[in-house]
C-alpha cells in the first residue's frame, strides 16, 4: 500500500513515500522557503538499490503549489516511483496538537479539520501549517485516505496528577490549560524499538526516552505508556533547547514586562527564539558549541553543563516516578550523534544503576547499546523515525489493524 507521509510546516513541506506494510522507503523530500523568491527543493528517490537526487531553486508560491510539486516529483517519468498520483492510497499527516480530542490516529473529515483548527489556539505556530498541508493534500491526492497522527496522542495516558497545573480549576475545565506534551510520535517509536532491542513486550517495557534535537523533551514510559513528559501545554518548558529556554521561574516574565518594559510579544519571541543554547552562546547548533568548548570557551563549557544538568535532573525525577526502569534511551540529532552530551548527562549516576562504557559510547553507530558492564539499567541509542511511525499508524488504521 503506497503511503505518503506529510509534515507541513509554516514555510515547508517534508514528505516520504513508503510501501506498507513492507516499510520500504521509495522516496523522500523537502520543500523549504515556500512563499519566498528562491524556494529550495530536495527530492531523493531510492530505486533498484540506486539513489537519485533532485535539487532545485524555484519559486513555490504557496502550499497548494508545493503539494502539486510533490505529486509531480512522485510521478517524474525517469525516476519517479509512481506512474500516477492516484497510486497513493494513504496520506498520513503529522499534526502537532490534538488536545484532549484525539488520542489515536484519526481518519480526516470536515469535522476533524474543524477540531484541528479550533485547537490552533493551543499551537498557533504548528497546527495552522499542519492544517494547510491537510487541506492541500485532500485536493491533490483526492483518491487517498487521509489520516491525522498527533504528536500529543502518546501523552494522553498521563494521569491527572501529572498533566494538571496548580491553577484555578476553571482554567482547565473551560480553557483546556494542562500538560499535553509533544514529540509523542518519536517517543512512541523509540519505545517500540527499545522493547525490541531489550527482547521484551512493549507493555512490559519501562524506560526514560530522551529526544534531543533543536527541540528537546524527555518522557517517562511505564509499561509502554507515557506517564510524564517535560514539555507542557506548549513546547517551551522542560529541557534547555536550541532557542527555547526550557524551565524558568514564571515571574521572570513579569519582571521583563514591568521593569524592562518589554512587550509580551517580545518576551514570547525571547523565550522561544532567542534563549536556550542560542541565548547562552550565540549558537543553537550543539556542534558549534562543542567546538568552542573544546577550544577553551568558558561560556560554551558552562552552556553544556547547564544543558546536561537539566537532563540529569529529569532522569533523577523520572527514576523516582517510574521505580523499575529497563533502559535510558537517547534519540534525536543530538542524542544520536553526540557522545559528549550522553557522557555528561549520565556522569555520576552509577548509584542509580546507570553508567556508560566509554569505548562503546564513543564508537556508537545507532542503534547501539552503550551501557557499562556493571549497569543495572541499560543505556541505548536509537535513531528516531517519525515518518515511519506515522506510516505505521496510518496503515494500521486504514487496514483495521488494532
Amino acid at each position: 500500500m503506497k503511503t505518503l507521509v506529510i509534515n507541513s510546516g509554516s514555510s515547508s513541506i517534508k514528505y516520504q513515500l513508503l510501501e506498507m506494510p513492507e516499510e520500504v522507503v521509495l522516496c523522500s523530500g523537502l520543500i523549504e522557503r515556500i512563499g519566498e523568491e528562491n524556494s529550495h527543493i530536495e527530492h531523493w528517490v531510492y530505486k533498484d538499490s540506486d539513489l537519485f537526487q533532485t535539487l532545485g531553486e524555484h519559486r513555490v508560491a504557496d502550499h497548494r503549489q508545493g503539494m502539486k510539486i510533490v505529486a509531480q516529483l512522485l510521478t517524474e517519468p525517469q525516476h519517479g516511483p509512481l506512474n500516477h498520483a492516484k497510486e497513493v492510497e494513504v496520506v498520513g499527516h503529522r499534526v502537532v496538537h490534538g488536545g484532549e480530542a484525539f488520542s489515536h490516529p484519526t481518519l480526516i473529515n470536515d469535522e476533524v479539520t474543524q477540531t484541528i483548527r479550533r485547537l490552533s489556539d493551543l499551537a498557533p505556530l504548528h497546527n495552522p501549517p499542519n492544517l494547510t498541508g491537510i487541506e492541500m493534500a485532500r485536493q491533490v491526492f483526492k483518491q487517498a485516505t487521509q489520516v491525522a497522527v498527533f504528536d500529543t496522542a502518546f501523552h494522553q495516558t498521563l494521569p491527572p496528577h501529572a498533566y494538571r497545573y496548580a491553577l484555578p480549576n476553571e482554567l482547565y475545565q473551560q480553557h483546556g490549560i494542562r500538560v499535553y506534551g509533544f514529540h509523542g510520535t518519536s517517543h512512541r517509536y523509540i519505545t517500540a524499538q527499545a522493547a525490541q532491542m531489550l527482547g521484551k513486550p512493549v507493555d512490559k517495557t519501562s524506560l526514560i526516552s530522551i529526544h534531543l534535537g533543536n527541540g528537546a523533551s524527555m518522557t517517562a514510559v511505564q509499561n509502554g505508556q507515557s506517564i510524564d513528559t517535560t514539555l507542557g501545554m506548549t513546547p517551551l518548558p522542560g529541557l534547555v533547547m536550541g532557542t527555547r529556554s526550557g524551565d524558568i521561574d514564571p515571574a521572570i516574565i513579569f519582571y521583563l514586562h514591568d521593569h524592562l518594559q518589554m512587550p509580551l510579544d517580545k518576551i514570547n519571541h525571547l523565550l522561544n527564539k532567542e534563549s536556550g543554547m542560542k541565548g547562552l552562546t550565540g549558537h543553537n547548533d550543539l556542534r558549534e558549541i562543542i567546538k568552542e568548548a573544546d577550544a577553551g570557551s568558558k561560556e560554551a563549557q558552562l552552556a553544556l553543563e547547564i544543558y546536561t544538568y537539566r537532563i540529569k535532573k529529569y532522569i533523577g525525577a523520572y527514576v523516582a516516578v517510574l521505580g523499575r526502569i529497563d533502559a535510558v534511551v537517547f534519540t534525536g540529532g543530538v542524542g544520536e550523534n553526540s557522545p559528549l552530551i550522553r557522557q555528561m548527562a549520565l556522569a555520576g549516576l552509577t548509584h542509580l544503576g546507570i553508567g556508560l562504557q566509554p569505548e562503546l559510547n564513543e564508537d556508537c553507530h545507532p542503534p547501539c547499546r552503550i551501557s557499562a558492564e556493571q549497569a543495572t539499567i541499560q543505556t541505548l541509542v536509537i535513531p528516531t523515525d517519525e515518518e515511519l511511525e506515522i506510516a505505521r499508524q496510518a496503515y494500521a488504521l486504514v487496514s483495521g489493524i488494532s
